[in-house]
């Protein structure tokens, strides 16, 4: 059953008071609001000309975690003089084996507050801590690209990874180095092509296999599905062909002059043919590019895993996420989720030898509480 919106009164809002009380902190004379239908638009066109904003700030992702997870939201925008001067994104992942959080945003690389002025960052940061603590959250967490609160501890466990386009792909292959470049002509030479699709069934079906092949739980269909709905062309499935058969898809987001390929994967028989995963990308980029793309985010990863070292040898610098985290229920920073526990490593060699679909199956039930 989908949640229902929080009602716009939940949160103890403060009034806004007179513009000349000027005893009033820049902060306390923010309003401070939920999202609502009505406020969706405008919303997204703070999102699109804030700078520090994202993709994961955008309206939409509301209607996803609610649809696709069965989540609680709760989006607050700061307000002043009738105009959206901050947004924070905010959704509760509540789970018997991961505990208790409030995240901005669940399910995203990125989230935290966006503002463009002191006192909405201010309010806004306030206002989440106060909805942490009446929920009595284990904790509160931010999930920044830049830095937020410095008196907030921090996890140094993820990287991000961004680099700019030139508007010429060849200049752009060029870029890639040498060993990497030559990937991607085996895969030419594979006679591998991509195609667009206008579903993500295929991707879907890619998708879970190698997140299986992984030892990692994969999500829905329905998510995949929503996903697509929501962001219509905004969300572009890019599929890779070996003759007649799908060897390896990723699900990209468009944002501003942004390609993010964000969910990726290949099958086992890709294994077999060289440079499917590097041709992948190349297209992605390239198709990015022709898009009018100028920057290419190949998305998170942990450090000493393959996928980190597989971005690095794509010439891109690892830039740290700035993940802040403000305690309720908790006193240390969480470590639950972190897939390079020591103690995941015979659930995760469980989890690749079971049956593909099984792994289906039962993979979403898990998943929707990782966040």
């Amino acid at each position: 059953m989908t949640p229902s919106a929080p009602q716009q009164d939940y949160l103890k809002i403060r009034p806004y008071p007179s513009t000349d009380d000027w005893d009033t902190p820049e902060w306390a004379r923010v309003e401070i609001k939920t999202l609502a239908p009505a406020d969706r638009e405008r919303w997204d066109a703070f999102v699109e000309r804030c700078p520090e904003a994202t993709f994961f700030h955008r309206a939409g992702w509301q209607q996803i975690i609610e649809r696709a997870f069965g989540h609680r939201t709760y989006y607050l925008y700061a307000e002043e003089a009738g105009h959206i001067q901050g947004v924070l994104p905010l959704g509760r992942v509540q789970s018997r084996l991961f505990g208790d959080a409030l995240v901005s945003t669940p399910f995203c690389v990125y989230g935290g507050i966006a503002a463009a002025t002191d006192g909405a960052r201010q309010a806004l940061e306030q206002a989440a801590c106060e909805l942490a603590r009446q929920f009595n959250v284990d904790y509160l967490e931010m999930r920044n690209l830049s830095p937020g609160n410095p008196s907030w501890p921090t996890k140094d466990l993820y990287f991000t990874f961004r680099k700019a386009l030139d508007p010429d792909p060849d200049k752009n292959m060029l870029a890639i180095p040498r060993k990497q470049r030559a990937m991607i002509r085996k895969g030419v030479q594979a006679n591998l092509r991509s195609e667009v699709d206008t579903d993500v069934e295929r991707c879907y079906a890619v998708y879970s296999e190698s997140v299986r092949n992984l030892g990692t739980p994969v999500y829905s269909y329905r998510y995949f599905e929503v996903l697509k709905e929501v962001f219509g062309e905004s969300c572009e499935v890019t599929t890779v062909v070996a003759g007649e058969r799908p060897v390896a898809s990723a699900l990209s987001f468009y944002f501003r002059d942004q390609v993010l390929p964000y969910y990726g994967g290949s099958t086992t028989a890709a294994r077999h043919i060289a440079g499917c995963n590097d041709f992948m990308y190349w297209e992605v980029m390239r198709r990015g590019c022709e898009r009018g793309c100028r920057l290419f985010d190949y998305g998170r990863s942990k450090r000493g895993t393959g996928a980190y070292d597989f971005k690095c040898n794509w010439g891109f610098e690892p830039e740290p996420l700035h993940y802040a985290y403000f305690l309720v229920a908790d006193d240390h920073v969480p470590d639950a989720k972190n897939p390079l526990n020591p103690k995941y490593r015979l659930f995760i060699q469980l989890w690749r030898n079971l049956p593909l679909p099984l792994s289906r199956l039962v993979g979403p039930y898990l998943a929707k509480d990782l966040g």
